[in-house]
C-alpha cells in the first residue's frame, strides 16, 4: 500500500491525508457497524486521518455508527479529524427549527452531532448548503461562537456560491470573527468550473482549502455505466434519481461518450480509469483532500492505490486525459 501524503487545509496549519473517508450513502445506509469498523480501521492504518460526516446522512445514523466505531477502536483523538455538516437536519421530517442555518439550529445541530459522534469537539464543521432564509452574518456569528466555545476547530461551507462565501468573509473581517477555512464542493473530470474558476479568488484572497466529494462522479468515471447500469450502483437506487442527473448532466449520452474516450485512453496508458480520475483530482494544488465513498475493504485498498499516479504521469499524458472531456 502506498505511503499516504498529507496536505494543509488551505492556509490553515491543519494537515489532512490526501485521501479521506466519507460516510455519505454508505454508513447507516448500505453498511452497518461491523463493516464501518473494518473500513475505518483499514483507512486509519493506511494513514487516512480525516473522516467526513453530516447530520443528514442516514438521518443521523451515519454519525452514530462512526462515533461508536471510533470509540470501539480507541483511536487517539489527536491523530484523526472528524467533520459534521449542518443544514438538512437529522430528523426524517424536521420542524422549522430543526433545519437550516439559523443561530439556533447551528448550535443545536453541533451539540447533537457531538453526542452522536461521541467526541468533545468537531474538527471541521460545514454549513452544508446556503440558506436563503438566514442572513450570512447570522450563520457566521453562530460558527464563530462555536469555535470560541471549543466545540469546533474550523468551519466552512459546502456547495455555496463564491459570492456568498465572500460575503461571509466580509462579515468576519469587519467584526473580527473566525472566518471560513474550507469548502466542500463536487469536483471531478466532468465537473470542474466551480472549483477551478468560480472559487479561484477564494484560494488567492482568503487561503481557503477544499475537501472535494464525488471524485469519480458517483462511479461514472470508472466506466461501469458506459454500456449498462449496475443494479446495485448509486445511480440506480430509488430516491437517488437526482444523483443520476447530477453525475451525468442534462446530456447523459454525450457525457458517456466522453467517458468512453477516457476509458480507452486509460487502457492505452495502462492504468485503471478510476485511478487516473482520483489522481487527477489531487494534481490540483487547491484540493486539500479527496473524499472516498466506499463500502468494502477491497474498494478502499484499490482507491488508495491511485496515490502514486499523482506524480506518475507526464504532462503530455495528463493533457490526453483532459482532452477526452473537451
Amino acid at each position: 500500500m502506498s505511503t499516504m501524503q498529507y496536505r494543509r487545509l488551505g492556509g490553515s496549519g491543519l494537515k489532512l491525508s490526501a485521501f479521506s473517508l466519507g460516510a455519505w450513502i454508505t454508513f447507516g445506509t448500505t453498511i452497518g457497524r461491523s463493516e464501518a469498523r473494518e473500513l475505518i480501521h483499514r483507512a486509519f492504518s493506511a494513514g487516512v486521518n480525516f473522516f467526513d460526516n453530516a447530520e443528514g446522512y442516514a438521518d443521523g445514523e451515519a454519525e452514530r455508527i462512526m462515533g461508536d466505531v471510533l470509540v470501539d477502536l480507541r483511536l487517539p483523538r489527536d491523530a484523526f479529524c472528524i467533520s459534521s455538516k449542518v443544514f438538512f437536519g437529522a430528523a426524517k421530517k424536521p420542524r422549522p427549527t430543526q433545519k437550516g442555518l439559523s443561530r439556533k439550529h447551528v448550535r443545536d445541530a453541533c451539540d447533537e452531532a457531538l453526542q452522536r459522534l461521541r467526541v468533545e469537539y468537531i474538527d471541521l464543521y460545514f454549513a452544508h448548503r446556503p440558506d436563503p432564509e438566514v442572513p450570512v452574518a447570522e450563520t457566521a456569528w453562530a460558527m464563530d461562537q462555536l469555535v470560541r466555545a471549543g466545540k469546533v476547530l474550523y468551519w466552512g461551507t459546502s456547495e455555496w456560491p463564491a459570492e456568498a462565501i465572500e460575503a461571509a468573509h466580509r462579515v468576519c473581517a469587519s467584526h473580527h470573527l473566525v472566518a471560513p477555512v474550507m469548502e466542500q464542493p463536487q469536483y471531478n473530470l466532468l465537473h470542474r468550473d466551480r472549483v477551478e474558476r468560480e472559487y479561484a479568488p477564494l484560494y488567492r484572497d482568503h487561503g481557503m482549502g477544499t475537501t472535494i466529494w464525488s471524485p469519480l462522479a458517483s462511479g461514472v468515471l470508472t466506466g461501469k455505466y458506459n454500456d449498462v447500469r449496475p443494479g446495485d450502483s448509486r445511480l440506480t437506487r430509488p430516491g437517488y434519481e437526482w444523483l443520476q442527473r447530477l453525475a451525468l448532466g442534462e446530456s447523459g449520452d454525450r457525457t458517456l461518450d466522453k467517458v468512453r474516450r477516457f476509458v480507452a485512453v486509460a487502457g492505452e496508458l495502462g492504468h485503471p480509469p478510476h485511478h487516473l480520475a482520483l489522481a487527477w483530482c489531487l494534481r490540483n494544488p487547491d484540493v486539500s483532500t479527496v473524499l472516498l465513498g466506499v463500502s468494502r475493504i477491497e474498494q478502499l485498498d484499490d482507491n488508495l492505490a491511485a496515490l502514486p499516479l499523482v506524480d506518475g504521469l507526464d504532462e503530455t499524458e495528463w493533457r490526453r486525459i483532459e482532452a477526452c472531456f473537451e
